[in-house]
This record gives C-alpha cells, structure tokens and sequence, in this order.
C-alpha cells in the first residue's frame, strides 16, 4: 500500500515560527504557522521554546501538550523550499 504524500517524514522548527517539513512524496516544503497560532486552540505554541519542541510522531508534527497539525493542513499550506 502507497503511503500518502502528505505523511511527514522530518521536521525542523525555527525561531520564526515555520516548520522545515520532509514528506513521503520526497518534497522539501516550509509551512508558516504564526497565522495559525493566532487560534486559541495553537495559542500555547505562541511560547518558543514549545514551539521548538515540534517532533514527528505518526507522520505529522506534534508537541508534548497533545497539540498537532494534520498532516494535509502541513502539506497544502506549505511551500516549496
């Protein structure tokens, strides 16, 4: 079975608030989630150093406060590097 290229392989989070992102299909893409931390639900993320502890865990980016972002969203509202 074909993996979807949306599941997220590698992140890397950055001071500015975007993600490095590595998906399946091999893309390399950058998603900007300061947009999305203006939501009440991602406000906790607005602290850096949470924000910087972004890691894989079933093919999206999560954080230790169960917070995550589905994959699709990464994928579609993301860029090309």
């Amino acid at each position: 079975m074909a993996v979807p290229e949306w599941v997220v392989r590698e992140a890397a989070p950055h001071e500015d608030y975007t993600i490095e992102l590595v998906f399946a299909d091999g893309q390399h893409r950058v998603f900007d989630a300061a947009p999305l931390l203006e939501e009440s639900f991602y406000k906790p993320l607005r602290q850096l150093p949470r924000f910087l502890s972004a890691r894989v865990e079933c093919g999206t980016v999560v954080w230790d406060d169960d917070l995550d972002i589905a994959p699709e969203t990464l994928y579609e509202r993301s860029r090309v590097a």
